[in-house]
């Protein structure tokens, strides 16, 4: 009788541990329930921007976003959290942004330096500005057409869904200074690449081909831009003059980092399910669109796929650092774990307005797994798209690696208001639409981090690169 009992206790005991180490809560259900009431991913976005605020790539004060970042995920039980240093050329704006016309409109107009900017000293320098309508007609220009004057880059982008409009007036930001530069301009001044009418300029980086040296490079809000562009209608063919003033520094070599964590999975054998993000931001604004928001949904995510139950795959988060001044921390982790495959990488990156469309580089490569994602975020309003996905600024790993991607593409409607401005900060975030993220993201890393079978699309479907944001 005793051995009997015991030998029933031993079984009740061993069926119990059976149990719970296969349980599982639907993923559906706690998809469902982030929709309601998840709040870890505002708890991240309002306690980085809160505790820390803005966090300029390679500065003391992205470390203590990093710092920060690392706390967190360790409170919330992620594992082999860390931050991974590199080191990057690191660029800071200073303190005197300032533009007056001199002549024949005399008036103060509000600009901020472009990163990589050259500066004018805090004397300033005053030169007679050149006109373009568009960053074509700057490529247009006749060699040496700029020498000892001012050029003014002007766009005309307006707000959409899917934010596309990037794509064609980025351009005046993204390579207008190092072009004017080369063709003699003592500086650049663009219509900031944005879509709100506030009196803030929206900064960013611009670049400088390889044997150009860099002049100083500005943005004007679009208010100042639009009247600019009324005093050359009304000047009559006299020349406007521009005093500029702008003080950027360039620190030399510091450190930077890409803060990374794991919901380990029950088969590390298996490839991870790589989620994405970036932790430092612009200094004019708090980094909460861009994109503490993003670090928020996507670390929420993961653990919502834990709450379900321990996960086939690991799921590896990660904050990438110095984004926003060239892509240092993308391309540091792809240089480190480049010989570690990844099975999918996915980032966010857009803001935190609601996922409406879900791609995939494995449409037809894997039409089965990209059917099944896409039914299953459909009942949240997102849309199965044709479009080949390329991922977001901070997977170049999943590039490099030619391995799955996919984009859940947000609502970019409100997001080039917001983009690299002072308004840039947690009061912008709308909790449903933020929350509706966290649900998509839960259901499809869900998805993936319990697939079996291979999820990388055959080396005849590569991934295109991405537009990247800078």
């Amino acid at each position: 009788m005793v051995a009997l009992a015991a030998l029933s206790l031993a079984a009740s005991v061993s069926l119990v541990s059976v149990a719970q180490a296969t349980s599982q809560v639907p993923l559906e259900a706690v998809a469902d329930q982030a929709l309601e009431q998840d709040e870890r991913a505002w708890d991240f976005v309002e306690g980085i921007t809160t505790e820390v605020g803005p966090r300029q790539a390679g500065t003391e004060a992205e470390k203590r976003g990093r710092d920060w970042a690392v706390a967190w995920l360790e409170k919330h039980g992620f594992e082999n959290v860390a931050d991974e240093p590199f080191e990057m050329d690191t660029w800071v704006p200073g303190d005197l942004h300032k533009a007056q016309v001199i002549s024949p409109f005399p008036q103060p107009l509000v600009v901020q330096p472009l990163g990589k900017s050259a500066s004018t000293g805090p004397n300033g320098i005053t030169a007679e500005v050149v006109k373009f309508d568009t960053h074509a007609d700057l490529v247009a220009a006749p060699a040496g057409s700029l020498a000892g004057k001012i050029a003014y880059i002007s766009h005309s982008m307006t707000p959409t869904q899917d934010g596309s409009q990037y794509g064609f007036a980025g351009p005046a930001r993204w390579t207008g200074a190092g072009i004017a530069a080369s063709k003699g301009a003592v500086a650049t001044v663009i219509k900031s690449v944005g879509t709100d009418w506030h009196r803030n300029p929206h900064t960013g980086g611009t670049s400088f081909p390889e044997g150009v040296e860099p002049i100083p490079a500005g943005a004007f809000s679009l208010p100042d831009a639009a009247n600019l562009e009324r005093m050359f209608e009304r000047a009559g063919g006299q020349p406007i003059m521009l005093k500029l003033t702008l003080t950027p520094k360039n620190l030399g070599t510091t450190t930077s980092g890409n803060v990374v964590g794991e919901i380990v999975g029950r088969d590390p054998s298996l490839p991870p399910v790589l989620v994405a993000c970036h932790i430092d931001s612009w200094w004019n604004g708090t980094g909460a669109f861009d994109d503490g928001a993003g670090c928020g949904i996507v670390a929420a995510a993961a653990l919502n796929v834990r709450d379900a139950g321990q996960p086939l795959r690991t799921i590896r988060v990660l904050m990438a650092g110095a984004e926003e001044t060239g892509l240092w921390g993308s391309k540091a982790y792809s240089a480190a774990h480049i010989d570690e495959p990844i099975a999918v990488g996915l980032e966010s990156d857009f803001g935190a307005d609601r996922i409406w469309r879900f791609e995939s580089n494995f449409r037809s490569s894997n039409s089965d797994l990209h059917a099944k994602l896409a039914s299953a975020v459909a009942r949240f309003g997102v849309s199965n798209g044709t479009a080949v996905a390329t991922g977001g600024a901070d997977i170049n790993i999943a590039r490099d690696q030619k391995t799955a991607i996919i984009d859940l593409q947000q609502d970019g409607t409100r997001y080039f208001d917001l983009h690299h401005t002072p308004d840039d900060t947690l009061d912008k975030i709308d909790k449903a639409q933020l929350r509706q993220n966290v649900a998509v993201w839960t259901q499809v890393v869900g998805i993936l981090a319990n697939e079996a079978d291979p999820i990388q699309p055959p080396a005849t479907e590569p991934s295109a690169p991405a537009i990247m944001e800078q």
